[in-house]
């Protein structure tokens, strides 16, 4: 899984002590006057750079000695060829003499192990493509009584290069077969038929005439070609992405590797990523507002973002294809064969200055599009809200995909300032309960979080925030961080829904509300467990002369946090205090599942008053409800079926066995599909003032409509108005959760 992200601006103690010790890195950063494309000097200096960032900066950093090396050797090879399909074991042999030597080597600089798996790398890849072009140039034959295992984190590499051919024979097969047997599936069956059962094959298969022009049906000889050409044509669109990956960009995958070792949430960010983190932070680019894909060797407009520059400008379609690329008045540059990387740089850029596209549009024209950029929002990164009534009485829902901001720009988005907005706005409804959807929330900025509790206590502590201590050790000075503004935005009725990918900033949230006894938490049984802080570094301030260009930044873990009971919630999480039963109820995933995860720990308990609110009714009867809902029932009878089949890695190649065992996995599955066609009867709605928006804006209408749509099948959230229906006043005007009141000092223990 991606590290999930959460890092404070204004907290640079730790970074303060690498910048104080930067002028030791001045004995290798004069640099040459000459920039080098894929200069091994630069590689030497990155990893010199990191390795003293990290060994400086990190809260806990590990040493670097042979059980490192075999950590770095272990994940660096795993991403370098996941599947096992590059490598043999021949390689693989080879490559294990620098098992242990790859401390020594960081410490050298010595690149002679990436050198060696990067060169054989490109030459296995060039190999594997003749593998996969001579396979699926002839039908396979699916009577052969054969099964392969996709398993390959536990499966062992390829003997020699003729094992390897036979494993990507089998792999291809398998995905032949898989896609035949839908399109079977689809050609046998009336979709109306396929729809009235659920079955998900309907919107992930992709389309396929389903007979031919004469109305009869398509023999298995012409499905099973369409299904490897269709294959053909996917692996043909992945190797021309592999092979425009640059050397630098390899690196970075052994740059990381080293990184990840010390915990799972330092990363070396190259210059293009550090630019996608921020804009992802930001939830904005400056650009045009349009998603880019690679067609052969052109580039295709995917989709336009609502609102963004291209899209109100008209003239650039979906599906038009890019030929050239001109700045303002500037000559226009052929982008055919170009990296798409490449053509995302030269289309962005600031906003108020021109760019000029000629296009190839859908019906062959050849057009110049002139385009004004702008600062295009993600509109889907941002709070949103809607209203829904139950048994007469209205609430109010919020969801928060991330807990973004712009650091550099206090003037724009951030989402304290949206969640606010949206409270009073809901406020305005008068809705009687609010629920904050934190579900998938990866986190982001600490101080958002810090302000969006302060929505609903007056205030008091919300995090407490370890710092390495000053001889390097972890469990330094530890800061609490409170929210100071005595408003109380939001006095009513909570309910904070999270799930296992609920982590970080969304951790921190629910925490303060769990211990302050505000609302009640919902969902999960645990969320994900990254209670670490990360602090960007660019690298380039430790280099002076520098010829290499942008050397990119790091995010190292510098501190942990705490809940303000002292409790931490790295590896452990925040556990609901309604536990919903989901898919992944019975599978441990989440930091606990990351070897090299810093551990979970305590501190004392920060000075806070909780409230007095005695959930424990509220809570008793929420799990009776879902004890008896047939619904919850299935859904946990799902989790315990998944779990049982989460090692079964094997399927038969042989096309009648393959069927029978798919038969009879549809045949117990049949009563799961219930889950897909849950609707709760309750009708979501814009607010007032987004429906004017809506008509003038009928794309983010339609955006907003699919959300509406998926809370009106969601049974978790159904469960979460139960809750605020048994958490309303019972015979008085008074809210049943008062923030007027609260217990006694809750002591340091």
């Amino acid at each position: 899984m991606n590290a999930f992200l959460s890092f404070m601006k204004r907290n640079y103690k730790i970074v303060a002590i690498v910048v104080l010790l930067a002028g030791a890195l001045f004995s290798f950063t004069l640099l040459p006057a000459k920039q080098k494309e894929n200069d091994p000097e630069k590689d030497q200096l990155l990893i010199e750079l990191i390795t003293f960032v990290i060994e400086k900066g990190h809260y806990s950093p590990a040493a670097i000695d042979d059980t490192f090396s075999k950590g770095v050797y272990k994940s660096y090879l795993e991403n370098l060829d996941p599947s096992k399909r590059f490598f043999t074991q021949a390689d693989i042999t080879e490559f294990s003499k620098y098992e242990t030597q790859l401390d020594d080597q960081i410490n050298k600089r010595d690149l002679s192990f990436f050198d060696l798996t990067y060169n054989r790398l490109v030459m296995r890849i060039k190999e594997s493509e003749g593998f996969y072009k001579e396979i699926l140039a002839k039908p396979f034959d699916f009577t052969k009584d054969e099964k392969f295992n996709v398993d390959y984190e536990h499966q062992p590499y390829a003997k020699n290069d003729a094992e390897l051919h036979t494993r990507w024979e089998k792999q291809l097969k398998l995905s032949v077969l898989s896609s035949v047997t839908d399109k079977q599936k689809l050609q046998d069956t009336p979709v109306d038929k396929l729809k009235a059962d659920g079955d998900k094959a309907v919107e992930t298969t992709p389309k396929v005439d389903d007979k031919k022009a004469d109305g009869t049906k398509k023999t298995f000889a012409e499905l099973e070609k369409e299904s490897r050409e269709a294959t053909l044509k996917s692996l043909d669109e992945y190797f021309e992405f592999v092979e425009e990956l640059k050397r630098e960009e390899w690196f970075s995958i052994y740059l990381n590797a080293i990184a990840e070792r010390f915990d799972p949430h330092t990363f070396y960010f190259a210059p293009d990523d550090k630019e996608k983190f921020d804009a992802s932070m930001r939830g904005s680019i400056e650009g045009i507002g349009a998603r880019l894909q690679k067609k052969n060797d052109l580039i295709e407009i995917s989709e336009l973002i609502p609102g963004g520059p291209a899209w109100r400008g008209k003239d650039l379609e979906q599906g038009d294809l890019i030929m050239k690329v001109a700045q303002g008045n500037g000559d226009a540059i052929d982008i055919a064969g170009m990296r798409l990387d490449d053509v995302v740089k030269k289309i962005k850029g600031p906003k108020g200055t021109e760019v000029r596209l000629t296009v190839k549009k859908v019906d062959g024209s050849i057009k110049v599009i002139p385009i004004t950029r702008e600062v295009v929002e993600f509109e889907e990164t941002y709070a949103k809200s809607s209203v829904v009534k139950k048994d007469g009485k209205l609430y109010g829902i919020i969801n928060l995909p991330k807990f973004y901001i712009d650091f550099d720009n206090q003037d724009s988005r951030d989402a304290a300032k949206d969640v606010a907005l949206e409270v009073e706005r809901l406020k305005k409804q008068g809705v009687e309960g609010l629920i904050i959807d934190l579900r998938d929330n990866g986190g982001g900025s600490l101080k958002t979080v810090v302000d969006i509790t302060g929505l609903f206590i007056d205030k008091g502590p919300v995090v407490q925030v370890r710092s390495r201590a000053a001889d390097g050790s972890a469990g330094g000075t530890t800061e609490v961080l409170s929210d100071n503004d005595p408003k109380v935005q939001w006095d009513g009725p909570l309910v904070v829904m999270v799930n296992n990918f609920s982590a970080s900033a969304s951790e921190i949230f629910a925490a303060a509300i769990q211990d302050y006894n505000r609302g009640v938490i919902i969902g999960s049984k645990h969320t994900y467990g990254k209670g670490t802080v990360q602090n960007i570094i660019d690298l380039n301030r430790f280099v002076r002369n520098n010829s290499f260009g942008d050397l990119g930044a790091l995010k190292t873990t510098t501190q942990k946090f705490y809940r303000i009971n002292g409790g931490s919630t790295q590896r452990e999480g925040v556990s609901s205090d309604i536990n919903m039963p989901d898919k992944y109820s019975y599978i441990d995933m989440g930091e606990r599942d990351n070897d090299n995860a810093l551990p979970y720990d305590k501190i004392a308990a920060a000075d806070y008053k909780a409230f007095k609110n005695n959930f424990a009714p509220i809570v008793e009867k929420s799990k009776k409800r879902m004890a008896a809902n047939a619904q919850f029932k299935l859904m946990d009878e799902n989790a315990h079926w998944i779990f049982e089949k989460k090692d079964d890695n094997t399927f038969d190649l042989n096309i009648d066995k393959f069927k029978a065992e798919l038969a009879k996995t549809e045949e117990i599955t049949k009563k799961f599909k219930a889950l897909n066609g849950y609707k709760n009867n309750l009708k979501f709605e814009a607010l007032p003032y987004e429906q004017e928006i809506f008509k003038k804006d009928p794309a983010l209408a339609e955006k907003k409509e699919r959300w509406y749509e998926s809370l009106s099948k969601d049974i978790y959230v159904e469960e979460a108005l139960n809750v605020l229906d048994d958490m309303q006043p019972k015979g008085t005007t008074k809210s049943a959760v008062s923030i007027n009141k609260k217990d006694t000092k809750i002591k340091t223990r």
